[in-house]
């Protein structure tokens, strides 16, 4: 499943640039699938929707830092843990359960945002 980052965020940014997929986004800051990935076009969403890769998006949070779930693999393929709560100091990057995926959807979700 993809992480999330709690209201215990004490906004310290540790976690951002450890993401290998940049899924990670400080408050109010706008967001692409292509950030951070080899995407190019049209990507398909978890939800089913489409969207250009490129296209800004509206930030998930204004205030607090933020992972995109389309984007989060839990560093599946690419490290043995996420690095996100590994480098949080405050263990607020826990696993968002409104985002249940297994070992091989993370391994696929991987392979198609670094073709």
């Amino acid at each position: 499943m993809a992480l999330k980052i709690t209201d215990e965020c004490i906004q310290c940014g540790a976690c951002e640039p450890e993401c290998p997929n940049n899924a990670i986004y400080e408050g109010g800051v706008e967001w692409a699938m292509a950030d951070g990935t080899s995407l190019k076009d049209t990507y398909t969403l978890m939800d089913g929707s489409s969207m250009d890769a490129g296209q800004r998006n509206s930030p998930l949070s204004v205030t607090d830092y933020y992972i995109v779930p389309d984007k989060c693999t839990e560093c599946q393929g690419f490290h043995e843990e996420p690095q996100c709560a590994a480098a949080c100091p405050v263990d607020c990057c826990v696993p968002d359960e409104m985002y249940q995926e297994t070992v091989d959807e993370l391994l696929a979700k991987k392979a198609k945002l670094h073709l």
